[in-house]
């Protein structure tokens, strides 16, 4: 996932000790707020289709509960690494604290490739991931929910395991889940959606009609796809999509400069968000080298794929025209390239922020779960663009108000909200 040399975590801290400078915090609360709270590491042995026994490694990382039970997702990935488990836990504390929502920060994963496994294989290895962590998280503790190249037939599975094991029934337990099994409505668009509420009211702010701009995006799963889905329906112009093909082991762009069109390209997109080069060709797309998709003359940049993309190596690339990034991924700018944006002027909507509709509807399943009443659709995005307008609307009004970069507004936010609900419990 990390490049070589690269380490999230580290950078999770860089960010926040930028911030813990600025609000002068105490010792005592930046040595407790810059590491997790719980780390839990552990094997998980699972009996292949072949006979043979594998043992794949696991982790959950709690970063902070002092505002409510953790919540995170739950990665497979084959370059898994617990330094990249711990900064998502810790951006998802922030990410929680930013939307106002009464929940921690908490991150799971395991090292696996979902393309290389049998169906039975990955039931065996969410059910092992429970079974290690059974007594240390929960609806009341820690809830988790899918992540990269995890999808609702792995919570479900893990959902089963748990209750199993505890004897009763807890849908509150994790959420992602399939709708009819305690899943909601709207979860499967809700970080896309996210990030194209946030960058409307961005937009809106600058005087820019959204059906007169153009995007590029990173990465062509479940977040970009559904932010593509609800950008272009709003009018704007996608010109280039970058995504990893599996079977080459490499990634692509896929430009048509006319615009994408959404239902042809998903259309030839497998579960993994990988698209069919060949049917793309006779459709018109150029292919293009993947960080192509970086260097587009366009107005608005979208990275949605992973973290460590826009990076001091790649940031020059930007094109000129470009005046806005949304971060649809996690930790997707280093702090290098961070400051070139900001030097630039581009208008950046922070990934904790732009992102943070997957677990504000994640929130959302996990309320309706406990009183076992379930929303509509509509009722369910509606709250969700409310909950998501205010929340920028308030990190927008401090950068105006401190002179601050978006990106450190939403930090002070943040850490002020976890800060005081730590030192209200006496922790500090």
């Amino acid at each position: 996932m990390a490049q070589a040399g690269f380490n999230p975590f580290h950078m999770a801290q860089a960010q926040f000790d930028k911030v813990a400078d600025l609000l002068d915090l105490d010792e005592g609360t930046r040595e407790l707020l810059r590491n997790p709270i719980r780390e839990y590491h552990f094997s998980i042995p699972v009996k292949m289709d072949d006979g043979t026994t594998k043992v794949f490694r696991g982790f959950r990382v709690q970063h902070n509960d002092a505002r409510g039970p953790g919540k995170g997702g739950i990665r497979f990935h084959p370059q898994e690494t617990v330094d990249t488990v711990k900064a998502l836990a810790t951006w998802m504390t922030w990410k929680c604290a930013v939307v106002d929502i009464p929940l921690g920060g908490s991150k799971g994963g395991v090292v696996c490739n979902p393309h290389n496994l049998s169906m039975r294989e990955q039931e065996s290895i969410c059910r092992g991931w429970v079974r290690q962590v059974a007594k240390n998280v929960g609806p009341i503790n820690d809830v988790p929910a899918p992540d990269v190249m995890t999808n609702p037939q792995h919570m479900l599975w893990m959902l089963d395991e748990f209750e199993t094991i505890q004897g009763a029934k807890y849908p509150g337990f994790i959420t992602g889940k399939p709708v009819g099994m305690g899943g909601s409505l709207g979860r499967t668009e809700a970080t896309g959606y996210g990030v194209i509420y946030t960058l409307r009211e961005a937009l809106k702010e600058h005087n820019v009609d959204i059906a007169k701009t153009t995007a590029a995006c990173q990465g062509f799963g479940n977040v970009s796809q559904y932010a593509i889905q609800l950008y272009t329906q709003l009018g704007g112009k996608v010109i280039a999509v970058s995504c990893w093909d599996e079977p080459d082991q490499k990634s692509y762009t896929f430009r048509k400069t006319s615009g994408i069109t959404f239902e042809e390209l998903i259309g030839i997109t497998d579960k993994f968000g990988t698209i069919d080069k060949e049917k793309a060709k006779t459709m018109g797309y150029e292919i293009l080298p993947g960080e192509d998709w970086i260097s587009q003359d366009v107005d608005i940049l979208i990275p949605a794929a992973l973290e460590n993309q826009v990076r001091g190596d790649n940031v020059t690339k930007i094109s000129p025209r470009v005046k806005f990034v949304a971060e649809g991924a996690n930790g997707p700018t280093t702090p290098e390239a961070d400051k070139v944006l900001e030097e630039r002027g581009i208008f950046v909507i922070p990934d904790f922020l732009a992102n943070a509709g997957g677990v504000t509807c994640s929130y959302f399943e996990q309320v309706q779960c406990n009183m076992n009443y379930f929303w509509t659709k509509e009722e369910v995005l509606e709250k969700l663009d409310t909950k998501m307008t205010v929340a920028f609307k308030a990190v927008s009004e401090l950068a105006k108000k401190k002179n601050l970069y978006m990106r450190d507004a939403a930090y002070v936010i943040s850490i002020q909200r976890v800060a005081r609900a730590c030192k209200d419990r006496g922790w500090v």
